[in-house]
């Protein structure tokens, strides 16, 4: 997605939620620094992965271990939504892409790393702390902001780990797209969480 066209989302966004655009540009901008010295992944290979397959994206709401147990997930690429990685690696299976701000099961994501999985990693205004933690144990890292691009930092659309992987499968020519482990009508999550899934429900139908 060109930037011109989801800045005007973006800034809704902000302003809905109450989230600064400085704060997230900064933790962008020390994400591109750290990406200057880590083992990034070209964006070259997210097409690779993506382009013409269909591809399954994983949620981390309650139902995504049944919806994964009575799927056939060969055949097709995984992306899994951060905290989705857990329940994906306890069945054996690593993600091909993992999109991720970092507050999920890191150790598991970690592992699913090392055994392949590119790591699309968000920088935000509150993950500062996260990403100087973990972002030099990962390999494959494609970098990932709301906010303007960087060197290494590429925005694709979307806001929260969910619909961001949606935009992704999107922007790269998926030839079709399932979600599993979705609930965007939850009622049993906080405020601040109830509005990301007002957000996500908005932004994933708008593009699928």
């Amino acid at each position: 997605m060109e930037f011109e066209n989801w800045e005007p989302i973006y800034q809704d966004i902000l302003k809905d939620m109450g989230f600064s655009r400085e704060e997230d540009e900064h933790a962008a901008s020390i994400l591109s620094r750290m990406l200057d010295m880590a083992r990034t992944s070209d964006v070259l290979v997210l097409e690779k992965l993506i382009a013409g397959k269909s591809v399954f994206v994983c949620g981390n709401a309650p139902g995504l271990g049944a919806g994964i147990d009575r799927t056939d997930t060969t055949g097709h690429v995984l992306i899994a939504a951060d905290g989705a990685t857990s329940s994906l690696i306890e069945r054996h299976i690593v993600p091909d892409i993992i999109v991720t701000d970092l507050d999920g099961d890191m150790e598991k994501e970690i592992l699913a790393n090392r055994q392949g999985a590119v790591m699309v990693v968000h920088a935000h205004g509150d993950n500062i702390d996260k990403l100087e933690e973990y972002v030099s144990q990962l390999d494959n890292i494609v970098g990932s902001t709301q906010s303007v691009p960087l060197k290494n930092v590429y925005n694709f659309g979307g806001f929260s780990d969910g619909d961001r992987c949606v935009f992704l499968a999107k922007e790269f020519g998926a030839s079709d797209i399932t979600l599993l482990g979705f609930d965007l009508n939850d009622k049993n999550v906080t405020p601040v969480k109830k509005k990301k899934l007002m957000w996500a429900k908005k932004l994933i139908g708008d593009i699928l």
